[in-house]
């Protein structure tokens, strides 16, 4: 008889884990679920504080800078805005924005209640860019009885030197003409060096037209970084938007009202203008 050999095998298989009840898990998961829950009031406060973030946010930016385009008129409406009271001359500037502008349309707001009298037109930016259109306006301004201007636009970045020469040379003035027009509105980190080659452009352009340049800024602009008494001796040209009237204090002889014009002849937006003063204080201010 053969005996059969038996082997015994260890238990390889490890300890069954004891699985938590459904109860303590379900327990657990609603301790975790409150611990991460937010009180209702909170929430309530929290799209509150949203809400109110977001509407003031979107009023600040988007409806208190035009508001005044909402609010009645209660004096007379032309070319499509509510024109400035008291103010006898009016006038546009343009440049290649406006695209082509049909002069012969655009003559006949000469005759109607706000008569366009002048124009100021972009000829240069910065040393080396000139206004693809200033040339065709500046000629057809003249050539359809409009008072002309020009104006550069300065760039901080570049040599004020350099700018003034290319505006020297692109620019021909004649008797009759507006005088040359400094437009600044981009801000530098070092004031007093902005201020001082502005100063630079200033003298080189009034010594080569022997008239004092304008000044073009906005009310904002003029008071913050051109405070310095040696600008106010230049004739300025504000631009103050939506407002019933001019806020700045000091003497100024052009007044850029809104940006949102509409005229005969232009098929974009243009921004309006009114000389402060009649047509003869404007002609005094004139290249002789």
């Amino acid at each position: 008889m053969v005996k059969e050999k038996v082997t015994k095998t260890r238990n390889t298989r490890k300890p069954a884990v004891k699985q938590p009840s459904k109860h303590a898990s379900a327990k657990r998961k609603g301790k975790k679920k409150v611990q991460k829950e937010m009180p209702a009031w909170c929430r309530y406060l929290l799209g509150v504080l949203v809400v109110v973030v977001f509407v003031s946010g979107f009023y600040a930016f988007f409806i208190r800078p035009y508001a005044y385009r909402w609010k009645p008129c209660y004096g007379l409406k032309g070319y499509g805005v509510c024109m400035p009271a008291g103010y006898q001359v009016h006038g546009i500037d343009i440049s290649h924005y406006q695209g082509d502008i049909d002069w012969k349309r655009l003559a006949q707001t000469r005759q109607g209640r706000f008569p366009v009298q002048f124009i100021f037109m972009k000829a240069t930016e910065g040393g080396d860019y000139a206004d693809k259109k200033f040339v065709e306006n500046f000629d057809s301004a003249k050539g359809h009885g409009f008072i002309r201007g020009a104006y550069h636009f300065y760039n901080p970045k570049t040599d004020a030197d350099k700018q003034a020469d290319f505006f020297i040379n692109t620019v021909k003035l004649e008797p009759g003409d507006l005088p040359p027009v400094l437009d600044i509105e981009k801000k530098s980190r070092d004031v007093k060096k902005l201020q001082d080659d502005l100063k630079i452009w200033l003298r080189k352009v009034e010594n080569h037209y022997g008239v004092k340049p304008i000044i073009y800024a906005s009310y904002k602009f003029k008071t913050r970084y051109l405070s310095d008494s040696v600008f106010n001796s230049y004739p300025y040209w504000i631009a103050h938007y939506y407002v019933d009237s001019v806020r700045y204090q000091g003497e100024w002889k052009f007044w850029q009202h809104t940006d949102v014009g509409t005229l005969p002849g232009i098929d974009e937006k243009v921004d309006l203008n009114i000389f402060n003063g009649d047509k003869s204080e404007l002609d005094a201010l004139r290249i002789p």
